[in-house]
């Protein structure tokens, strides 16, 4: 059991870490800190944290274990206010969607408190966010990546992998760079394409009237196109060379329907149509993954 866990970013996916350790008896008790004082007062008042901290520094004082929840491009300030108590034995991690970016800020602020950090990349959320909508069981039967340092200390990768595994996660471990190119390909372009699609139907002269005779297909396909923005925001520019990668492969994909649906080849889109629909219903959501080379 941890004596107490500083949460910095008090929301969707930080409150919901804190909810899960409460509810596996994991830890005494939970400091918070969210950059809006409404945000960390809620949090307290909804039993998510324990006491509310004035300042990320104060979140990690008295510390044993600290999740970082805050958005990609907000984890190296992150890290720089925090660094001068992070003190051996002090478990770190991080709950960011990109992971070289993450460990680069690490190696540039952290330095000689290296040790302790392990990044951390569950894979779990919802389309909203804020620590209203925080869920002990978010995290329950899901994945999470860990993507540890050459310099993390094996005794805290060890600790990390058990406490995620103590609230239901699947843990596995990557390197940063197999992270990044596997979730730009299943995560990132997914999302790229539903704000893009959802997009292109409110840009057209009757897109509005077209979505009034929208039904489950459409709903499923862009319900992730309602996620945060400055989430998003952050992944995707955090991540761009990577998603942009899967975009070339993506376009490629498509020039190959556009072709056998112009010359009218019935038997190459079916062809296309088959892959896709062979390979999807031979898909296993959680099935152990092949890192990519």
């Amino acid at each position: 059991m941890f004596n107490q866990l500083g949460v910095i970013g008090v929301g969707l996916m930080g409150g919901s870490f804190a909810l899960a350790l409460k509810r596996a008896g994991l830890v005494k008790r939970v400091v918070g800190y969210s950059k809006s004082p409404a945000t960390t007062e809620k949090a307290r008042k909804l039993g998510v944290i324990d006491a509310a901290a004035d300042s990320a520094l104060q979140a990690v004082a008295g510390s044993d274990l600290v999740l970082v929840a805050v958005p990609v491009a907000a984890i190296e300030a992150t890290f720089k206010a925090i660094r001068q108590l992070i003190e051996p034995g002090v478990l770190v991690m991080d709950v960011g969607s990109t992971k070289r970016d993450v460990v680069d800020a690490a190696r540039r602020v952290l330095k000689d408190r290296l040790t302790g950090f392990v990044p951390a990349h569950p894979i779990a959320g919802k389309e909203v966010s804020g620590v209203e909508h925080a869920d002990a069981q978010l995290y329950l039967g899901k994945q999470v990546i860990l993507t540890p340092l050459a310099q993390t200390d094996p005794n805290q990768v060890q600790q990390a992998t058990d406490v995620w595994s103590a609230i239901g996660c699947q843990v596995l471990r990557m390197t940063p760079e197999n992270h990044d190119t596997a979730y730009a390909a299943v995560s990132h372009l997914p999302h790229l394409l539903a704000f893009a699609y959802f997009n292109a139907m409110l840009a057209q002269p009757a897109g509005r009237e077209f979505l009034s005779l929208a039904g489950p297909g459409f709903r499923d396909f862009t319900r992730i196109a309602a996620s945060d923005v400055s989430v998003w925001r952050d992944i995707l520019l955090a991540n761009r060379e990577e998603v942009i990668k899967q975009t070339q492969r993506l376009r490629h994909a498509l020039d190959a329907f556009e072709v056998a649906m112009r010359s009218g080849n019935a038997e190459a889109l079916s062809d296309l149509i088959r892959t896709a629909s062979d390979g999807r219903s031979g898909w296993q959501m959680n099935a152990r993954p092949t890192p990519p080379r």
